[in-house]
Protein backbone atom coordinates (compact mmCIF):
# COMPACT_ATOMS: atom_id res chain seq x y z
CA UNK A 1 0.00 0.00 0.00
CA UNK A 2 1.26 3.60 -0.81
CA UNK A 3 1.09 6.24 1.60
CA UNK A 4 0.05 9.62 0.56
CA UNK A 5 3.66 11.06 0.50
CA UNK A 6 4.64 8.09 -2.23
CA UNK A 7 1.81 8.86 -3.96
CA UNK A 8 2.57 12.65 -4.64
CA UNK A 9 5.99 11.86 -5.49
CA UNK A 10 4.46 9.28 -8.46
CA UNK A 11 1.78 11.68 -9.03
CA UNK A 12 5.24 14.20 -10.63
CA UNK A 13 6.98 11.03 -12.37
CA UNK A 14 3.77 10.69 -14.24
CA UNK A 15 2.87 14.06 -15.09
CA UNK A 16 5.12 13.96 -17.90
CA UNK A 17 4.15 10.79 -19.10
CA UNK A 18 2.00 9.74 -22.16
CA UNK A 19 -0.44 6.90 -22.38
CA UNK A 20 0.48 3.67 -23.81
CA UNK A 21 -2.27 1.91 -23.23
CA UNK A 22 -6.36 2.27 -24.13
CA UNK A 23 -9.44 1.17 -22.79
CA UNK A 24 -12.06 0.87 -25.41
CA UNK A 25 -15.44 -0.51 -26.35
CA UNK A 26 -14.37 -4.29 -25.58
CA UNK A 27 -13.60 -3.00 -22.00
CA UNK A 28 -10.61 -4.59 -20.20
CA UNK A 29 -9.58 -8.65 -21.06
CA UNK A 30 -6.78 -10.65 -20.40
CA UNK A 31 -4.59 -9.68 -23.00
CA UNK A 32 -4.44 -6.47 -22.05
CA UNK A 33 -4.26 -7.20 -18.62
CA UNK A 34 -0.82 -9.40 -19.71
CA UNK A 35 0.24 -6.46 -21.93
CA UNK A 36 0.12 -4.18 -18.93
CA UNK A 37 1.46 -6.19 -16.52
CA UNK A 38 5.02 -6.59 -19.25
CA UNK A 39 4.70 -2.92 -19.16
CA UNK A 40 4.92 -2.36 -15.33
CA UNK A 41 7.30 -4.86 -15.36
CA UNK A 42 9.65 -2.73 -17.94
CA UNK A 43 8.52 0.73 -16.83
CA UNK A 44 7.32 0.49 -13.41
CA UNK A 45 4.94 3.75 -13.61
CA UNK A 46 2.38 4.12 -16.46
CA UNK A 47 -0.66 5.94 -17.52
CA UNK A 48 -3.68 4.25 -19.26
CA UNK A 49 -6.72 5.94 -20.73
CA UNK A 50 -9.88 5.13 -20.88
CA UNK A 51 -12.10 5.76 -24.36
CA UNK A 52 -15.49 7.36 -24.44
CA UNK A 53 -16.68 4.67 -26.07
CA UNK A 54 -15.81 1.90 -22.79
CA UNK A 55 -18.99 0.08 -21.56
CA UNK A 56 -17.64 0.31 -18.11
CA UNK A 57 -16.83 3.26 -16.20
CA UNK A 58 -13.11 4.48 -15.14
CA UNK A 59 -13.04 3.29 -11.60
CA UNK A 60 -14.58 -0.39 -12.80
CA UNK A 61 -11.94 -0.03 -15.45
CA UNK A 62 -8.83 0.90 -12.54
CA UNK A 63 -10.12 -2.09 -10.61
CA UNK A 64 -9.55 -4.24 -12.97
CA UNK A 65 -6.39 -3.28 -14.41
CA UNK A 66 -5.24 -3.10 -10.36
CA UNK A 67 -6.57 -6.89 -9.60
CA UNK A 68 -5.52 -8.35 -12.95
CA UNK A 69 -1.63 -6.88 -12.90
CA UNK A 70 -1.80 -6.41 -8.98
CA UNK A 71 -0.48 -3.45 -9.31
CA UNK A 72 -1.25 -0.19 -7.30
CA UNK A 73 -3.55 2.50 -8.41
CA UNK A 74 -1.67 5.90 -7.86
CA UNK A 75 -4.59 7.81 -9.19
CA UNK A 76 -7.42 8.32 -11.74
CA UNK A 77 -7.93 11.99 -12.82
CA UNK A 78 -10.87 12.76 -15.96
CA UNK A 79 -10.26 9.42 -18.13
CA UNK A 80 -6.41 8.66 -17.48
CA UNK A 81 -5.20 5.85 -14.88
CA UNK A 82 -1.65 6.03 -13.07
CA UNK A 83 -0.52 2.56 -12.18
CA UNK A 84 2.68 2.05 -10.51
CA UNK A 85 4.50 -1.61 -10.04
CA UNK A 86 7.90 -1.97 -8.48
CA UNK A 87 9.73 -3.74 -10.82
CA UNK A 88 11.86 -7.29 -10.30
CA UNK A 89 14.55 -7.07 -12.63
CA UNK A 90 15.21 -3.46 -13.33
CA UNK A 91 14.09 -1.12 -10.89
CA UNK A 92 14.50 2.65 -11.83
CA UNK A 93 12.48 4.47 -8.99
CA UNK A 94 13.19 4.90 -5.36
CA UNK A 95 10.34 5.50 -3.75
CA UNK A 96 10.61 8.10 -0.65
Amino acid sequence: MLTGKQKRFLRSKAHHLNPIFQVGKGGVNENMIKQVGEALEARELLKVTVLQNCDEDRDTVAEQLVKGTKAELVQVIGNIIVLYKESKENKQIELP
